[in-house]
């Protein structure tokens, strides 16, 4: 996916959770917005390298967005808004393993179940077996040499995986895909200190038919692009 011309800058602060100060390269400070719900942990210090996107629409109360942070090892992504549209493209290009052969790909969809309120990223259907729902979570959490998520206690999260679960005993496919949206880690795993509850989760619906993919986004100069799978290691500490 290609993103929007960028300019290059370096992050001041991020308060209100969706403002930053930036000082761009020519020295010219901005306020941007920052599209991200989550806390950000180890995605920006004071005085890192950022780059921002520009928009002209009038109606905006921030015409700049923070795109991605360099935390020194490389991009990565801040803007969530982006995540699932390098996922879908992916999908219609047919370079995520196991989700391969589907003709029809549909976004945000709510599941036809009884209790299944929320709406999931993804339902692929006209493939070869059962029809799928994929739920996507954008990942940037690093604890030592993994990735992890999530990176605060996730209720939504949690229902996500319920829904899940409910799809697989209905014949269904259901895939969580978690998007690592930073170069470095070695392989995904919950963030069990972070939220328990939802690693035991995982770790139920997983042992229920609840296939997991861990798929890194590369960043180039211009774009993200759907990279190669990553292991998943859904061990329990201690």
């Amino acid at each position: 996916m290609e993103l929007p011309p960028l300019v290059s800058g370096r992050i001041l602060t991020r308060y209100k959770r969706f403002l930053a100060d930036v000082a761009l390269d020519g020295g010219k400070q901005v306020v941007a917005h920052v599209p991200n719900t989550g806390r950000m942990t180890g995605c920006w210090a004071p005085g890192a390298p950022v780059q921002l996107s520009h928009s002209d629409n009038p109606r905006r109360k921030l015409a700049w967005t923070l795109e991605r942070v360099d935390m020194g090892n490389g991009w990565v992504g801040v803007n969530t808004q982006r995540t699932n549209l390098v996922i879908e493209e992916a999908l219609r290009q047919e370079r995520i393993p196991g989700l391969e052969g589907y003709a029809r790909i549909r976004r945000e969809v709510t599941p036809p179940l009884q209790g299944c309120g929320s709406r999931l990223d993804f339902f692929l259907q006209q493939g070869a077996g059962a029809d799928a729902w994929v739920e996507v979570k954008n990942v940037t959490l690093l604890q030592e040499d993994c990735l992890s998520f999530p990176d605060a206690v996730s209720a939504r999260g949690s229902r996500h995986l319920e829904d899940l679960e409910a799809l697989v005993k209905n014949a269904c496919r259901g895939v969580i895909l978690y998007a690592l949206n930073r170069p470095e880690g070695r392989c995904f795993r919950p963030a069990d200190d972070v939220d328990p509850e939802y690693g035991r989760l995982l770790r139920q619906v997983v042992e229920q038919g609840v296939e997991v993919i861990a798929l890194r986004l590369h960043h180039t100069a211009r774009g993200i692009v759907a990279a190669e799978a990553v292991p998943v290691d859904l061990s329990v500490a201690g």
